[in-house]
């Protein structure tokens, strides 16, 4: 039995560098720390990404 799963496609610039989420259909973009430095931490609940932390590192 062959079934038709609908399929959704984004274009995105391979150039950006940049973490994306997708979660039920939709893409976002992770916002990245102001200083350019820290870590971007996801947490996932069910199988999906449920909420996220933004951590800024100072370099000195």
């Amino acid at each position: 039995m062959k079934t038709n799963i609908n399929k959704m496609t984004v274009e995105i610039d391979l150039m950006k560098n940049a973490t994306y989420i997708v979660k039920d259909g939709e893409i976002k973009v992770v916002p990245t720390p102001a200083a350019g430095y820290g870590k971007q931490i996801i947490n996932w609940q069910g199988g999906k990404p449920c909420h996220g932390k933004l951590e800024t590192d100072i370099k000195f």
